[in-house]
């Protein structure tokens, strides 16, 4: 999963990505800090790894990951080239999801591009960019299937299709509110859409807000009611916070959010919204050579799950044999949890579950 940091210049994206990655991304008090895009991969938090690492012992723990972008600050008339907008758009298209920061705290010490806080007015600057952008794709990709349509009238369907995604985008809404049938999200998701990528909407907040209740910032109430119309997610964070925490042990970091009534980090939950909004789950491979997690599409069969540690999986596979996390901490061991009949043998069609402990019998 690669998801991509956005956001106008000085909201705090590059601060929030050091806090999450300890990348050490420059970031400074001026537009255009980052040019080229910071990369780095996070480990996705997973108790359940460490329990059955206590169980077996192996010699590897392997969590999934997450790759985060750090892309530089999009201005008004990126979709132009301005700030080399050009460039930083080609890299979120790129990516999976977008991270969108907004600055919802006031600091006079960090200057704003536009002079002041407003985060409805610098989410449409951003969004419209995007829109512009996509308009152009939009128009190219009705000219070419209007013209192909001569001689395939299947492709009117698809003319129709675009020509009302258009006119969203010309509504200056983003291409993810479009009501799609099965076929035509396939059309969406081709056309590589910069606005058709789930967003989550990280509300960069001061510390004062998270004491006093978040609910008291208006400029993250505008958020959500944003996120609430186009189905998109919010979170909100502190990444001056986040910065201050990420150097800390685990258990300092837990003493830490917990003096300020916190219950976990912003890049705990960054994740967990992240792998909701792409609708994605994990299951674990558990043993002494190694205990795994794999992250896959949530409604994934057994065989397509078994193709992500090995094409040969899939295509010989045979079956399946799972066991719930949740039933092999109460039994203690693999043998009891098989003895007690709770050891399943699942074929082609089963759908994996979040937490599904699997060892997969295939033959090429």
């Amino acid at each position: 999963m690669k998801l991509g940091i956005v956001g106008l210049p000085n909201v705090g994206k590059s601060t929030l990505f050091n806090a999450i990655t300890n990348a050490g991304a420059q970031s400074a008090n001026y537009a255009f800090c980052t040019i080229e895009p910071n990369v780095g991969m996070v480990d996705v938090p997973d108790a359940r790894l460490d329990a059955l690492c206590e169980m077996y012992h192996p010699k590897k723990r392997t969590p999934a990951t997450i790759e985060f972008v750090d892309i530089a600050g999009l201005v008004k008339g990126a979709s132009k080239g301005e700030g080399l907008g050009n460039k930083f758009l080609s890299h979120i298209r790129e990516v999976d999801a977008i991270v969108h920061v907004v600055r919802c705290f006031e600091n006079d010490d960090i200057i704003h591009v536009d002079g002041s806080i407003d985060a409805k007015r610098d989410i449409e600057t951003i969004n419209l960019e995007l829109i512009l952008s996509d308009l152009e794709l939009i128009d190219r990709r009705i000219d070419r299937a209007s013209k192909a349509m001569k001689g395939d009238k299947t492709l009117a369907a698809q003319v129709a299709f675009f020509r009302r995604v258009k006119e969203t985008l010309e509504s200056e809404q983003p291409a993810r509110v479009v009501d799609c049938s099965e076929t035509e999200r396939v059309w969406l998701d081709e056309a590589a859409l910069l606005t058709s990528k789930p967003v989550i909407y990280a509300c960069n907040m001061s510390e004062e807000d998270f004491t006093n209740g978040i609910d008291t910032n208006e400029q993250y109430k505008a958020v959500c009611a944003i996120a609430e119309a186009e189905g998109s997610e919010v979170l909100p964070i502190c990444a001056g916070l986040e910065a201050e925490i990420s150097s800390l042990s685990k258990e300092d970091r837990e003493l830490f959010l917990a003096d300020l009534g916190v219950e976990e980090g912003g890049l705990d939950l960054l994740i967990r919204r992240s792998y909701h909004l792409l609708g994605l789950i994990s299951y674990l491979t558990a043993g002494t050579p190694e205990v795994r997690a794999w992250t896959i599409k949530a409604g994934t069969k057994a065989p397509q799950a078994a193709g992500k540690i090995h094409s040969d999986f899939e295509r010989g596979f045979i079956r399946a044999e799972i066991v719930t996390f949740d039933n092999l901490m109460a039994c203690g061991s693999l043998a009891a949890a098989r003895d007690k009949g709770l050891v399943r043998s699942e074929g082609k069609d089963y759908v994996m579950k979040d937490g599904d402990i699997v060892h997969f019998l295939f033959n090429v």
